[in-house]
């Protein structure tokens, strides 16, 4: 079945040509310039030898070249990698090389890393630095991306692809340190945009959705700019998160839905004077990537007279699984029920599925389940089994079939709405000459949901700080995953076999907190 994710974006030009599909702050750009600006990109990708089935990486934030590198790129059949914003060089080199990513287009501010990992890739054969119409600077490394846009044909036929071509890879962190790319399909991101359009968010033509989520990420591509452009609406972008900035849009703009992080809605409503604010706009609000404290979710109703719908889904499940839908009953502290035509289920340790109340890892199959992890035969066997993937949370339903995260299985960190696997953390460590053992932890955080500490002990004698460690984490490590304590003992608790006893490190920081 021919099936290409950009072909939507046409429809939409051609059925809204001057409504405005992005606006960022003074800028906007309506549908009918948006596909043509998508073709260039398209024809700018084929002078540089594009094909379908090439890899190609973005890393932007939220602005218009986001949308129109991303179908740009999959309207020549080619895939996108999009690559976390705030990663370090040997991140980035990793994700390029694990990839096979032959063009890499990076933002201005981010050059230099970016070009320190393209320099050391010898597949990536062009490097393309992104940024501001007015900043015509020369890159140090690389092509500027405005003049070869501005050169290229307008004019573009869509490349046909199958429905199970693969149209993103997109990273997510591995139990082993090394990070995984999921491989999402045409039809894996276009049924769960369409769905989510029509049965959660309920875009249309007219409504207003904020991209505040990272668009890198799969929850801000999926909930708000795949559904955004395939209903016609307008997308008012914020190139990262700010609160003030965040209030002052939705009430300038008159947003009417958007998606977030427990995060974002905590900073909300304790910003100072956000009474001031006029946020009557907002009709559908969804959020996900960690768990919504039911406080945060009985405030915002209160106070802005909307109901944050909370959801569950993974990177590897496009992302959306489960919500709290428009017109069923909400469940505080509940990730919903599984979307049209998705299975849940509570699998036990033996495989067999566990009643209604019983605790055990909560598995998913269905339409939006990834084809599989680029490159990693062996870790998508193990994710995927008879069709099951294994989430590695644990949860449980009760008897309206409504699904509760009780904890997870693996030692899986979410900070702020970004995962974070101590193993990456910890493998840095281990690189630090003076390390000797360490073992890395989330502890709770009432802003963020989770924090990162790390406790470390070092060589006899060796007298570095825990400063002088985080600043070498730091350097290594994107910002999100450097821990913001550093706990420093003379060894750390271990079992018989010489295991270190994460569990016991979790229970004194947890016995510190309370006292």
């Amino acid at each position: 079945m021919s099936l290409n994710l950009a072909s939507f974006l046409e429809v939409t030009a051609q059925q809204h040509p001057d409504t405005i599909a992005l606006k960022l702050d003074d800028y906007t750009m309506s549908y009918d310039v948006l596909s043509a600006s998508v073709k260039r990109v398209a024809n700018l990708l084929r002078s540089k030898g594009i094909e379908r089935g090439d890899k190609v990486a973005i890393m932007l934030p939220n602005t218009p070249h986001f949308p129109l590198l991303y179908y740009g790129i999959l309207s020549v059949g080619a895939t996108v990698v999009p690559l976390n914003c705030l990663l370090k060089a040997a991140e980035i080199q990793y994700q390029l090389e694990d990839a096979d990513v032959t063009v890499f287009f990076t933002w201005k501010l981010f050059e230099d890393e970016a070009a320190k990992a393209f320099l050391n890739v010898d597949t990536c054969r062009h490097l393309v630095v992104v940024s501001t119409p007015d900043d015509m600077s020369k890159p140090k490394v690389g092509e500027a991306f405005m003049p070869l846009f501005m050169s290229a044909s307008s004019e573009s036929d869509i490349e046909q692809t199958t429905a199970e071509d693969t149209a993103v890879i997109l990273y997510t962190s591995g139990t082993t340190g090394q990070p995984k790319g999921a491989e999402l399909t045409h039809f894996n991101i276009f049924f769960n945009a369409l769905f989510a359009k029509d049965q959660l968010v309920r875009a249309q033509p007219g409504d207003v959705g904020l991209v505040v989520l990272p668009l890198f990420h799969s929850f801000g591509q999926t909930c708000v700019m795949n559904v955004g452009l395939l209903s016609g609406s307008t997308l008012t972008m914020l190139p990262t998160f700010d609160t003030v900035k965040t209030m002052e849009i939705i009430q300038r703009d008159k947003v009417s839905f958007f998606a977030a992080v427990p995060t974002m809605f905590f900073w909300m409503l304790n910003l100072e004077n956000a009474d001031q604010y006029d946020l009557s706009s907002l009709r559908m609000v969804v959020s996900g990537g960690s768990a919504l404290p039911v406080e945060v979710l009985e405030k915002f109703k209160q106070r802005y007279g909307v109901r944050i719908l909370e959801g569950y889904g993974l990177t590897e499940t496009s992302p959306v699984a489960s919500f709290n839908m428009p017109d069923m009953l909400s469940k505080a502290g509940s990730i919903g029920t599984p979307i049209w035509g998705v299975d849940m289920r509570i699998m036990r340790d033996d495989g067999s599925f566990a009643p209604q109340d019983e605790v055990g890892e909560i598995v998913i199959r269905g339409h939006n389940v990834m084809k599989g992890y680029y490159k990693k035969p062996a870790a998508t066997e193990n994710a995927i089994v008879d069709g099951w993937f294994h989430t590695g949370d644990l949860g449980k339903m009760d008897e309206d079939g409504y699904f509760f995260i009780v904890d997870r299985k693996k030692d899986l960190i979410i900070r702020g709405g970004m995962n974070v696997y101590p193993r990456e953390i910890e493998e840095v460590l281990y690189g630090h000459p003076d390390c000797v053992e360490a073992c890395v932890i989330g502890i709770p955080d009432h802003a963020r949901g989770e924090e990162i500490r790390a406790y470390v002990a070092l060589h006899g004698g060796a007298e570095t700080t825990p400063e002088s460690l985080r600043d070498y984490c730091s350097e290594r490590l994107a910002r999100y995953k450097v821990p913001r304590e550093v706990v420093m003992m003379e060894s750390l608790p271990k079992g018989p076999t010489g295991k270190l006893l994460k569990r016991e490190l979790r229970d004194m920081a947890l016995k510190e907190m309370e006292g």
